[in-house]
């Protein structure tokens, strides 16, 4: 007979009451062992993830979602552009990782890649506020944004937020300013109303524009660029208050945020933060009243009947669509019956020895004439010696067009006897104006030039190259959106 085994001395599991102890035995032991698994699976899963600084260099690749907007991300004729494309490129860069972009349409799509795990944060003109950091944890400001009150052009201007009391304003659903005029009104300006608008119906330029808004209220750098495409537009005042730019990681990247904070000051320090948004808003500054109402003007008459046959140059060549229409405009404001004192004929402007390198017969022939342009701007193209990056390569090469490739090499030589890059753009231009000084031009291997020409021919391209591409971007879905660099992320639903 085998003896049975007892409990402690709370009797044997034979016994009466053992065995009306033991279903409550049985679900106490239960609920034991289901507390023993999940503090097991706690357990393992905090040793199976890792800090997301740590998974990043794991898989080699920074996520990051953005808007698809001048001040954000755009596809340029170049590659990629935008502010916070050329900040976060650099942090990449820094962390020895590619760079992953995800263009979406609005801030509600940003926070959904937050929150599902498709990105590892968000950097998109940020302020972070409790929507934002439910989400995510917030970096440092790396950047205050002035906030503006835009009206028509040619009205009376209000010196202050009382003098829009009454007023039609317009603000973005969702924004930072839309946070902001809460503020002001709950702060001592009773009787300030303004209208939200969804940013997938219509600029707020646009109502200011035409006459359907009083005002608007937006920052200083979205203004900036897209005074170009709304030149009836102008700033009434400055709020007092701007806004701080942060980037949003995804909630546990405590690590990430350090990471970036510390990029943040280094990038301060060296002087690279203030140089990534003076590049980001080169294509925005020199506006021009009359010259930006009459582009916008042509946009709408003249490039409908033309696009075609700048996009099949563009086939022809490789060069883009918009970059070889930009040149065209700057030539001869897309007119066929333009014609210039050194013989040049027609939209792209080529002299006859130009025009006969290039295999055009018939000037007077408007496809002969755009392809020849854009054959001879490829020729300047190739012209470029390749170690130099774009866009550079490309703002080197709208010179040679404009003033001859050996005129341009004797800027560059120039720029390397006064100590400066020979391959930087930046540093050329303040070159070419001194081809035209006999202290300087008398030592060049070509002699005079009207340098000038050329450096004001290429900062006008851009600017118009710089309104095609937002204006074209604005149309096309964010599914078409993708990076010449890297992967783009699954689409966001």
């Amino acid at each position: 007979m085998t003896a049975s085994v007892p409990l402690r001395g709370e009797g044997s599991y034979s016994s009466p009451q053992m065995r009306a102890m033991r279903p409550q035995l049985s679900r106490r032991f239960a609920r034991r062992v289901t507390a023993a698994g999940a503090i097991a699976l706690l357990l393992a899963s905090c040793t199976a993830s890792q800090p997301a600084l740590q998974e990043i260099r794991a898989r080699g690749e920074l996520r990051v979602v953005m808007l698809n907007a001048p001040t954000s991300y755009y596809l340029g004729a170049h590659g990629p552009q935008g502010f916070e494309y050329r900040l976060v490129s650099a942090f990449a860069q820094q962390l020895g990782v590619r760079l992953s972009i995800q263009a979406v349409a609005d801030n509600a799509a940003v926070r959904a890649a937050l929150r599902h795990g498709r990105a590892d944060m968000a950097a998109a003109q940020i302020s972070a506020d409790q929507r934002w950091l439910s989400i995510g944890e917030a970096t440092e400001s790396y950047e205050n944004l002035a906030q503006l009150v835009v009206q028509g052009r040619g009205k009376t201007r209000p010196r202050d937020v009382t003098g829009l009391r009454g007023a039609h304003v317009v603000v973005l659903a969702g924004s930072a300013q839309l946070a902001l005029l809460r503020s002001i009104q709950s702060n001592g300006v009773p009787g300030l109303n303004w209208t939200e608008v969804p940013p997938d119906q219509v600029d707020l330029l646009k109502l200011v524009s035409d006459g359907d808004a009083d005002y608007a209220v937006m920052d200083a750098n979205e203004f900036e660029f897209a005074q170009h495409l709304y030149p009836d537009s102008s700033i009434a005042f400055k709020l007092p208050d701007t806004r701080p730019l942060q980037w949003i990681v995804r909630s546990g990247g405590a690590d990430l945020v350090q990471a970036a904070n510390h990029f943040f000051s280094e990038a301060k320090a060296s002087g690279e933060l203030a140089r990534i948004a003076q590049n980001a808003s080169a294509e925005a500054v020199g506006f021009d009243y009359t010259d930006a109402h009459r582009f916008q003007a042509d946009m709408s008459e003249r490039l409908p009947e033309l696009r075609t046959q700048f996009e099949q140059a563009s086939q022809q060549t490789g060069l883009d669509w918009r970059l070889i229409a930009a040149v065209g405009y700057q030539e001869s404001r897309w007119q066929m019956q333009a014609a210039s004192g050194d013989g040049a004929r027609g939209i792209m402007m080529l002299t006859n020895d130009a025009a006969s390198t290039v295999g055009v017969t018939d000037r007077a022939d408007q496809w002969q004439n755009i392809l020849g342009g854009a054959k001879y701007l490829a020729q300047a193209f190739a012209s470029i010696p390749k170690r130099i990056p774009e866009p550079d390569h490309t703002w080197f090469a709208l010179a040679a067009y404009n003033a001859g490739y050996g005129h341009l090499e004797d800027a560059r030589v120039l720029a390397q006897m006064r100590g400066k890059n020979p391959d930087s753009w930046d540093d050329v231009r303040e070159q070419l104006p001194l081809l035209a000084e006999e202290a300087w031009y008398t030592k060049l291997k070509r002699g005079y030039a009207r340098g000038w020409e050329p450096a004001r021919f290429v900062d006008q391209v851009r600017q118009y190259l710089a309104v095609l591409e937002w204006s074209d971007a604005a149309t096309n879905s964010v599914a078409q959106l993708h990076t010449a660099y890297a992967e783009p992320l699954q689409t966001l639903n």
